[in-house]
């Protein structure tokens, strides 16, 4: 999908207004994928993935980070995600859905048609970009 001009204002507008709090709602959308996806776990099998914990918390970081990254490299998304690319072709499973669920929830007044067609667009993006490696 073409992310328009306005898309990517919606996006980081977003971005901006979720602040500091981009990896506390990281965190809760990856315990939503590993309640939704149980198989995902296979792959993170040495960590305690039970909800609240510091393994989970520290990924969601992680994941907050790249979306972030994302976010401030729109325009190139394949070479700004190349590095966790070949990690998502290999191990990891990527389910937006989850995170979109998650603003949802705690931006109800804010999760316009608008902003959910921008955020549907930007997060395919995402994916498409982590899943270069499988071509």
């Amino acid at each position: 999908m073409v992310l328009s001009a306005a898309d990517k204002a919606t996006v980081r507008a977003l971005w901006k207004k979720l602040g500091n709090n981009v990896g506390v709602y990281a965190t809760e959308a990856l315990e939503r994928t590993f309640l939704a996806f149980p198989s995902t776990k296979t792959y993170f099998f040495h960590l305690d993935l039970s909800p609240g914990s510091a393994q989970v918390k520290a990924h969601g970081k992680k994941v907050a980070d790249a979306l972030t990254l994302a976010v401030d490299h729109m325009d190139d998304l394949p070479r700004a995600l190349s590095a966790l690319s070949d990690l998502h072709a290999h191990k990891l499973r990527v389910d937006p859905v989850n995170f979109k669920v998650t603003l949802a929830r705690h931006f109800p007044g804010d999760f316009s048609p608008t902003l959910q067609a921008s955020l549907d667009k930007f997060l395919s993006d995402v994916v498409l970009a982590l899943a270069s490696s499988y071509h």
